[in-house]
C-alpha cells in the first residue's frame, strides 16, 4: 500500500519535529487574523466555514505549508476562500495592499 499522506498530515511521523508545548504570546497581526476569521464565520455573515478554512490550509502546496506560520496559513486560506467567493478580486486586494504598504513607508521612524 502506498503512503497517501499529504504534506500537512504530520501525525505519527517519527522524523517530524516535535510540536512546542510552551505558551505562545500572540502578535497583534495574529489577533487580527483570528478576529477576521471569527467575523467571516459568524452567524451574521456566514462567509467561511470550518471545513472551507481547513480545505484552504490543506490545499497550500508543501513548500508554502512548511514555510508559513500557523496564522500565515490561516490568512492564506481566508484570502483564497474570499477570492473564490468573489468577495473581492485579486486587483482589489493588490490595490489595498499597495495602499497599506505606502502608509507604512510614510510612517515616521
Amino acid at each position: 500500500m502506498t503512503d497517501r499522506r499529504r504534506h500537512h498530515d504530520m501525525g505519527g511521523v517519527p522524523e517530524a519535529d516535535p510540536i512546542p508545548q510552551e505558551g505562545h504570546t500572540s502578535e497583534p497581526w495574529e489577533k487580527r487574523v483570528d478576529a477576521i476569521k471569527a467575523l467571516l464565520s459568524d452567524n451574521k455573515r456566514k462567509l467561511l466555514t470550518t471545513d472551507e478554512m481547513r480545505r484552504g490550509i490543506e490545499d497550500l502546496g508543501a513548500d508554502a505549508y512548511e514555510r508559513y506560520s500557523y496564522y500565515e496559513r490561516w490568512i492564506a486560506s481566508v484570502t483564497n476562500n474570499m477570492l473564490e467567493k468573489k468577495v473581492f478580486t485579486v486587483d482589489e486586494l493588490g490595490r489595498k495592499m499597495a495602499e497599506i504598504e505606502a502608509r507604512q513607508d510614510n510612517k515616521p521612524l
